[in-house]
């Protein structure tokens, strides 16, 4: 298993506390923490005494067990000779627990004692152990893993600050963490969105995680592995969860397969689906003591099912008789309309064939379903419900055609709402609501100027009292000032909207605040205040609303732009990892324009421009299938910026055709935003075919038209980008602009934006007036360099370069990362450092995976990108000796 550094025994909530117990159901990797625990404690010195214990220790037998613990931990022979030759009476077990105490304070060593299985202890035993420790002296820290059992324990103790916890959610893996595993399995083979699938699929579960990779380690494509798992090809994920299913009892198993037919469980619910009247008994101790049940977020005595045994169980389920599961769906929809549950009511309704019920109940929840974010419940719907139903309850097509603007299906939505009009002259407070969701399938559809017009005939202040309709009028204008470019005052708005996040209805609309804010940042290129605004925001909806909801997706694209422009290429594909594909069919036109740039530009930092072409030309189609040019031009511009640092004159030329087609069929005057935003686009892909050309006049002329650009829509971040292409340009030509290069510089580290010069071109990276650089000649001027001399930095003289530290390498990776830059061979990093060859190669291994490259040119590259190299004329005296 991965060592994990979040829970690692010496971070502060763990040194600190004499007790800590680690509780978790099976599979959730208790034993493998106590492992790693184990290394840390011998490394700070402490002696480890380690005891699995199980139901036979009585308390006599604990406390020999305990004792030979610490002499095998401590390598002392004699260590509670007393207790062992009978010196504790077996019918006074606390009196023999206060003398092993006694022994182990008398040691004067620092000891630890892990106690795992520790569920598994006799009652009379239970109680030994809490009187040892509560009697803990001063040397000795206790570690307990258990099923389960010692909540009393923990809350006796924690309240003093003597007791620490790891529970089921704290051992769950993190997206990064099973990044992390996986790459240690498979090395660069499979990549973090392969990787982000299988972590989905597993929620974090770690036996689930060993167990598929179990299931794929000897396959010869990984990937296509993953993805067959994903699929479920074959069943592989339900023979896991069928073989957990067989150790069970029959009627657990039957319990099991009954209650998987809701979504969420309560020992109520269950016991009315059921029957059985240890229901709730049944319940908890199947959530304690199997993986399959996660408690659900926020709702206090709520479960769910892990998503693998749902699947596997409702195979069980389907083979029931349909006159059972009819009931089921029956009972099912009673309890949950009883309890206030509408719209899972009118599903069960549904199924259970009482229709006429289901659309009652549909009637009463698909807006409150609305409000909640649960856009893809809403949108099932559409396919159940018959035209004349809906003609018949206007609520409903109200909210499918909000859930249908707020995605691809923008064209559906604008039908759904002129239907509403067509079917009676609606009131002010309908129409109202019609012309907000069509101002959203606009914003949607990337048509900033009609979305605004659709707002300007209700002004500033909405015509409805409903809260709700209040906070996204409040959004509208926030947006609409954001798209002229007022960021300032778009959050001024927001910051003046209603509150409502006390109630449920407008929680969900109100994250919106964080998105529009967040993006505005990012536009003017604060990346420090975008991310300060982003990163709590999805933290936020990744628990509340699931990694994959598209708010998640659209908030983690802007945060993956922040941290790629801070240089935190890892952070930012983890962040868009198995997450493109609702962005495409779900996200803002905005979201999935940064998410397949921010990819494309690690990709080709990387070296790999055949992925970074293939993520353009996905991009490219998708604003084709929208209808969305915008997409198109974004796309094209980042191609012809790719190919102009190879200098591809020729097939950028062809691309600036492209761009200039679509600009003239679409860059209308009467839509002034984006009109603005296709001409930008236009007037930075010609620079980039000027400077692959060689063309430095008409380069500087484009860039200086892109300039006025931005500055008129307040595009900080690509000003700034312009205005160093511009001040690299103008030195190309002979008419160098220092001060406009000290400005660029001087904005962009400001902002935060760490990778200006390497985002932009590959020769400005290498320029010799970025500042810091030495004074040589210019290697651009007259050369075309090869993609990979343009992809590579220009090697320096011997001793050039600096490995600064940082948590990143350890010494030796940066002592070999130092040597690499002068160009030696293995052979002579070993002479040079005095290991062997062999050595060597562990380490570069350790970089090639570290920097998530294939070369060691990459490996100087991608070192310099993320400031772990750099040359020694740019820092400091004090930092270069």
């Amino acid at each position: 298993m991965l060592t994990r550094t979040r829970l690692s025994a010496e971070s502060g909530r763990f040194r600190e506390c004499p007790v800590t117990i680690v509780q978790a159901p099976p599979g959730f990797g208790k034993t493998s923490l106590l492992i790693q625990w184990r290394h840390e404690y011998l490394m700070r010195g402490s002696a480890v005494a380690w005891l699995s214990v199980d139901g036979r220790d009585d308390p006599r037998r604990l406390l020999v067990g305990l004792t030979l613990a610490v002499r095998t931990g401590s390598g002392r022979a004699t260590f509670g000779r007393r207790l062992l030759e009978g010196g504790a009476a077996p019918d006074a077990p606390l009196e023999g627990v206060t003398a092993w105490l006694a022994d182990v304070a008398r040691t004067a060593l620092d000891i630890v004692l892990i106690l795992d299985e520790a569920e598994q202890l006799q009652p009379a035993s239970q109680e030994a152990l809490g009187h040892l420790l509560d009697n803990l002296p001063a040397n000795l820290r206790v570690v307990v893993a258990a099923r389960g059992g010692y909540d009393k324990v923990i809350s006796r103790l924690r309240p003093y600050g003597l007791c620490a916890t790891v529970d089921a959610s704290s051992l769950r893996f993190r997206l990064d963490e099973t990044i992390a595993l996986i790459a240690s399995r498979f090395g660069a083979e499979v990549g973090a969105d392969a990787s982000a699938r299988l972590h989905d699929i597993s929620e974090g579960w770690p036996l689930g995680l060993q167990l598929a990779l179990s299931a794929i380690a000897d396959t010869q494509d990984p990937v296509s592995a993953i993805d067959a798992f994903a699929s479920s090809a074959g069943g592989i994920r339900e023979q896991f969860v069928m073989a957990l299913l067989e150790r069970l009892s029959p009627e657990d198993a039957d319990f099991l397969s009954r209650v998987s037919i809701v979504e969420l469980m309560h020992a109520d619910l269950c016991a009315a689906l059921t029957g059985m009247p240890d229901a709730r008994q049944r319940l908890l101790r199947l959530a304690s003591e199997t993986p399959l049940f996660f408690s659900a977020q926020g709702r206090g005595e709520w479960f769910r099912l892990h998503s693998m045994a749902r699947e596997a169980l409702r195979v069980r389920l389907a083979a029931l008789p349909d006159t059972l599961r009819l009931d089921l769906h029956r009972r099912a929809m009673q309890w949950l309309a009883d309890a206030g549950m509408i719209e899972a009511a009118a599903r069960h309704a549904l199924a259970c064939g009482e229709t006429e019920t289901a659309y009652a109940l549909a009637q009463r929840s698909l807006h409150e379903a609305l409000t909640q974010g649960r856009l893809v419940d809403v949108l099932e719907w559409l396919d159940w419900l018959p035209e004349p139903v809906l003609d018949q309850h206007p609520r409903m097509r109200l909210a499918i055609a909000w859930a249908l603007a707020m995605s691809d299906r923008h064209q559906e939505a604008q039908i759904q709402a002129q239907a509403i009009s067509r079917s009676a002259e609606p009131e002010e407070a309908v129409q109202y609501e019609v012309d907000l969701i069509l101002s959203a399938a606009a914003y949607f559809a990337d048509e900033p100027d009609r979305a605004a017009r659709m707002m300007e005939r209700w002004g500033d202040t909405p015509p409805s009292e409903d809260v709700w309709l209040q906070q996204v009028h409040a959004n509208r204008l926030a947006a609409r000032a954001a798209m002229l470019g007022e960021y300032a005052a778009s959050r001024h708005l927001l910051r003046q909207t209603p509150r409502g996040e006390s109630t449920v209805a407008c929680r969900y609309v109100s994250r919106w605040r964080d998105y529009m804010t967040g993006f505005g940042y990012l536009l003017e290129g604060q990346m420090l205040l975008a991310e300060r605004t982003l990163r709590p925001a999805l933290v936020q909806a990744d628990d509340d609303l699931g990694r994959r909801h598209p708010f998640s997706c659209m908030i983690a694209a802007l945060l993956a732009a922040t941290r790629f422009k801070r240089g935190d290429f890892d952070e930012a594909t983890a962040l868009l990892a198995n997450r493109l594909d609702i962005l495409e069919r779900r996200g803002t036109p905005d979201a999935v324009i940064v998410a397949y740039r921010t990819l494309a530009r690690i990709a080709a930092a990387a070296g790999a421009d055949h992925r970074a072409l293939d993520l353009l030309g996905t991009l490219d189609a998708i604003g084709a299938a929208r209808g969305t040019p915008r997409l198109c031009v974004a796309s094209l511009t980042e191609q012809i910026r790719l190919h102009s640092g190879r200098y591809r004159a020729a097939t950028c030329r062809t691309l600036v055709e492209r761009i200039d087609q679509i600009v003239a069929r679409h860059a209308s005057p009467d839509d002034l935003v984006k009109r603005r935003t296709l001409c930008l686009h236009q007037d930075i892909a010609r620079a980039y075919a000027d400077i692959s050309a060689q063309d430095w006049e008409a380069a500087a002329r484009n860039l200086a038209r892109a300039q006025a650009g931005a500055e008129a829509m307040n595009h900080g971040a690509v000003r700034v980008d312009v205005m160093t292409l511009r001040a690299f340009v103008l030195d190309s030509w002979g008419k160098p602009n220092a001060e406009l290069l000290r400005e660029a510089t001087g904005l962009g580290e400001s902002y935060g934006m760490k990778l200006v010069p390497l985002d932009l071109h590959p020769a400005v990276a290498r320029w010799d007036d970025v500042p810091g650089g030495n004074r040589q000649t210019h290697p651009h001027v007259g050369v075309h360099p090869s993609a990979t001399e343009a992809a590579a930095p220009v090697a320096e003289g011997a001793g050039g370069h600096r490995a600064i530290p940082s948590m990143t390498l350890t010494p030796k990776e940066r002592a070999v990362l130092e040597l690499l830059t002068r160009h030696l061979t293995n052979k002579e990093i070993a002479l040079a450092l005095g290991i062997g060859q062999e050595t060597v190669k562990w380490h570069l291994k350790n970089l090639f995976v570290k920097l998530d490259v294939t070369s060691r040119k990459q490996i100087v590259c991608r070192a310099q990108l993320m400031g772990l190299l750099q040359d020694t004329a740019r820092l400091s005296p004090e930092a270069a000796e």
